[in-house]
């Protein structure tokens, strides 16, 4: 099924926020050490899940007037994986969510890409949110000791691209 509808791409954006923070929460309940960052990055998940509905709620009528649709929006192109499998070690699981932020990341990018000309405060919020992963990627690597300084570079100039 394609998401072709804004309230379509709305709906997959807050799920994918939502099973987000929930990956966090469940690795919060695990990991002690890093309790709070992983609880203020669930936070941050719930304050995006509502942001895109305020943003979508704000200029639904917008997008109606113009007769606005997404093309080639395929969630299954940006699922991710929900489960924290009980045999990872934290590299894994960290791995999970890592991965988790760049298919929620590559979903924003398109989604702006795509409602950029029409529906222009989605297409900004979904900018901020994508810009924002990157941070949150770094946090993660950070916390699984394996970022690199060039992966640091890498992942900074992405941010500022």
């Amino acid at each position: 099924m394609q998401l072709t509808t804004a309230s379509q791409v709305v709906n997959f954006a807050r799920e994918l926020e939502g099973k987000s923070a929930k990956l966090y929460e469940d690795l919060a309940q695990v990991y002690e050490e890093n309790r709070e960052a992983f609880l203020s990055l669930a936070r941050e998940n719930k304050k995006n899940k509502l942001r895109v509905q305020r943003v979508y709620t704000e200029v639904i009528s917008d997008a109606l007037e113009t007769g606005f649709s997404f093309e080639g929006l395929n969630p299954e192109d940006y699922s991710i994986r929900t489960e924290l499998i009980e045999n990872n070690s934290y590299f894994d699981r960290i791995e999970i969510v890592t991965d988790a932020e760049e298919k929620i990341q590559e979903f924003y990018l398109e989604a702006a890409k795509q409602s950029k000309s029409f529906l222009t405060d989605i297409s900004r919020a979904f900018e901020m949110m994508a810009k924002k992963r990157v941070e949150r990627r770094l946090k993660l690597r950070s916390l699984q000791g394996t970022i690199s300084c060039q992966e640091e570079d890498d992942l900074l100039r992405e941010e500022s691209g």
